[in-house]
């Protein structure tokens, strides 16, 4: 087995459900995948600046493919990110007038954005994601913020929330794709970028093929990259989805599975 780069999802993978991780073990384990020169790259749904936050003494050494792919920074300096365009970005806040979800969030490069009106506790917790985020009058002139935004990110009531992933996948067509992250939110993607692209852009810069790629999550946004990488690991708390795709279902996020395998994975490099 000759892995050379390990891509590891956060919420429900390599955070337990308290959002913490044994900083002390992995740091010691990071600095011997430094020495054997195995990347370690973050890939989540979730903010760049939340995202470091986790890893504030090594995060210069950490590649992180944020917001599902849509925005990919090494250590602090930007790598890629898409954009939606205004035409769809438009539409698609018309769509969503209909459905109401509890949260929703405009993300860019620059910021995230949530309307003015977000009840004071849900502005608490989208912010423990979303660090960087800014207040605006009206969502529909987000264009005014002169960002790019590549995402949207959706929270619906945990039990509505496979219903009303099936009629996003119906009513957006083309335009955005619709993927779970679980626990009632939704997240809606550019066709075509998702985290394994993500990957296979960094990838391509490093000289690292799928072949010698280890992966590891556990819902709906992780798909794509854990079907096409050839170490492709599900925790035990995986969607059942993800459990199928996965080359191995491992412990839970509460367990140290996933640095066990990292562990193992040293051993054997």
């Amino acid at each position: 087995m000759k892995i050379k780069m390990i891509a590891v999802d956060m919420d429900g993978t390599f955070l337990n459900d308290q959002k913490t991780y044994n900083v002390k073990r992995f740091y010691n384990l990071f600095s011997k995948l430094q020495e054997k020169e195995i990347r370690f790259v973050v890939a989540s749904g979730n903010q760049y600046f939340q995202l470091r936050s986790f890893f504030p003494d090594i995060y210069q050494y950490i590649t992180f493919v944020s917001e599902n792919g849509a925005n990919i920074v090494m250590g602090d300096e930007s790598f890629y990110h898409a954009k939606i365009e205004s035409e769809t970005i438009l539409a698609t806040l018309i769509l969503l007038e209909s459905l109401d979800p509890v949260n929703l969030v405009l993300c860019g490069q620059n910021s995230a954005y949530v309307s003015k009106n977000m009840p004071a506790e849900n502005f608490k917790k989208v912010s423990f994601y979303y660090p960087q985020i800014k207040k605006i009058d009206n969502l529909f002139e987000i264009q005014q913020e002169n960002d790019d935004i590549f995402k949207f990110a959706l929270t619906f009531e945990a039990h509505e929330a496979k219903q009303h992933l099936e009629t996003l996948k119906h009513a957006l067509g083309n335009t955005l794709v619709p993927v779970s992250s679980g626990h009632g939110d939704i997240d809606l993607i550019i066709p075509g970028v998702h985290k394994h692209r993500g990957l296979t852009l960094v990838g391509k810069e490093w000289g690292i093929q799928d072949s010698e790629i280890a992966t590891f999550g556990d819902s709906g946004n992780d798909l794509e990259m854990i079907k096409n990488t050839a170490y492709s690991f599900a925790m035990e708390n995986a969607q059942e989805q993800v459990k199928q795709a996965a080359k191995m279902v491992i412990g839970s996020n509460n367990t140290e599975a996933i640095l066990d395998e990292i562990e193992r994975i040293l051993k054997e490099a």
